[in-house]
């Protein structure tokens, strides 16, 4: 599909490092802040996870954040709305991360279509199997022009992850271990996984996700891809910290400079 991510960031040689965050937080209202802040803090990408009631693949601290978000009034068209406020300010890629029955619930094509609308290039819905994926879904996505992103582990087989590596477009994104996220006991450096997935001949750049929490476990993650995705660690300055404005700057620059 399109594979335009990695095409509009700057600083090309650099590995590329995407900041996940969940909507509606810390108040409803902060969403287009935030994502103006992490866009001037340096970050290549920002990954927007959509509230759900039941998010299963995500740890205590994102999981707070969704119950959070979700009494904060954050919803799916809200996003959208506020999104669209932004749209002309947007200049590295915005990816909405969550669960498929919401975007089921409010129409996928109507979901795709507004995402065009409000400057989205592309999604993440891990719960989508790849094969509803393929018969139901891809070419709407196609007709939208948005990228989708499959997920693999350390335990996926070459053979899936090459699969998963052809439907996506963007960029794969490389769990580092078979845990929820933010797991404290989560193998960020995974060296035998890692070397696996750079010996493929994938067509899509690997971002490494899940326990990425300081420029060390960057730096180290990406050693042998071609970026990093941040949530967790960035989610909790968030939720603790009044002053969380500058605190979430700090961080961005602790890790890109």
């Amino acid at each position: 599909m399109y594979l335009f991510y990695f095409n509009t960031i700057r600083n090309e040689e650099m590995k590329k490092l995407n900041i996940y965050f969940t909507a509606g937080i810390p108040q409803l209202e902060d969403t287009p802040e935030i994502i103006k802040l992490i866009q001037n803090s340096g970050a290549d990408m920002i990954e927007i996870g959509m509230p759900y009631s039941d998010p299963v693949a995500d740890g205590p601290v994102i999981q707070q954040a969704h119950e959070l978000a979700l009494q904060n009034g954050m919803t799916i068209e809200k996003l959208f709305s506020q999104l669209k406020t932004i749209k002309d300010d947007l200049k590295i890629p915005i990816i909405l991360m969550g669960y498929i029955n919401p975007v089921l619930s409010f129409g996928f094509e109507k979901f795709c279509k507004e995402c065009s609308e409000s400057g989205v290039s592309g999604l993440i819905l891990p719960d989508l199997p790849p094969i509803e994926f393929e018969k139901n879904y891809q070419h709407i996505l196609e007709k939208y022009h948005l990228n989708f992103t499959f997920l693999v582990t350390p335990e996926t087989s070459d053979e899936r992850i090459l699969y998963l590596d052809s439907l996506s477009s963007g960029f794969l994104y490389a769990v580092s271990s078979s845990s929820t996220t933010g797991n404290e006991n989560a193998v960020v450096k995974n060296d035998n996984y890692l070397a696996r997935l750079a010996s493929l001949p994938l067509t899509n750049p690997v971002m490494i996700g899940f326990g990425i929490k300081s420029k060390e476990d960057f730096e180290n993650v990406t050693e042998k891809a071609d970026g990093g995705i941040i949530g967790t660690a960035f989610v909790n300055i968030l939720l603790q910290h009044k002053d969380w404005t500058k605190k979430a700057i700090d961080f961005i620059h602790s890790i890109k400079d």
